[in-house]
């Protein structure tokens, strides 16, 4: 766990298959999504007002954690055999979410959990890694809560590694390594917040546009 905080503290994260040594990456360009960039297209809005409206829908933080990675490492990949999120890297994960360091955002419906993502989060400093779902738009509606939380808190942006189309249609744009490392540097030294995630989160993200 101590590797893998240092790594993360200098923008450096792991990303391998099962047979290979532990391969370390630092992209140039690399993708972050600005929170004040994030799009919400007609449908995604229009499936966040019903999240938010249901009383068997919720959004939580941390309570499952174990789960959330468990399913992510499960989850299929496009053009990608297997996955890269081993029991070594679970194990080592989940010590970074006992420390504080890791936390899930999960996406829960009628008491089940059917979505979600994990992150780290040093300072303000906040490192997307995976996520999944059981249900259409369930990973969406928890990297939406992401957003929600980060917005009141001051989180400017997050890193999300490596460029996908479905990030890219979600507002996540590449920039310098150089730019990103100035930004993350800077976040790592914020007082982190406490991660919980209010209903009235949604609030200003879901508000009409001007």
């Amino acid at each position: 766990m101590p590797t893998l905080k240092l790594a993360y503290s200098q923008g450096i994260f792991p990303w391998f298959s099962e047979g290979q040594p532990v391969l370390w990456w630092s992209p140039d360009p690399r993708m972050v999504l600005k929170v004040s960039d994030f799009r919400i297209h007609r449908s995604l809005r229009k499936t966040l007002q019903r999240f938010q409206a249901n009383p068997v829908c919720e959004i939580r933080f941390d309570t499952a954690f174990e789960t959330v990675i468990r399913n992510c490492a499960q989850a299929p990949r496009v053009k990608q055999k297997g996955t890269w999120i081993l029991p070594s890297m679970v194990a080592a994960y989940i010590e970074m979410h006992e420390a504080g360091l890791a936390h899930s955002v999960e996406t829960w419906v009628d008491g089940n959990l059917v979505a979600g993502l994990y992150c780290v989060a040093i300072g303000q400093a906040v490192f997307g890694e995976s996520m999944f779902t059981t249900v259409p738009d369930g990973s969406k509606i928890a990297l939406a809560a992401l957003v929600a939380f980060c917005k009141p808190h001051g989180i400017a942006q997050f890193d999300c590694q490596q460029a996908t189309p479905h990030l890219a249609r979600m507002g996540a744009t590449p920039i310098a390594r150089s730019d990103f490392l100035v930004a993350m540097e800077a976040a790592q030294l914020k007082p982190p917040p406490i991660w919980r995630f209010e209903p009235l989160h949604w609030n200003d993200l879901l508000a009409p546009a001007p």
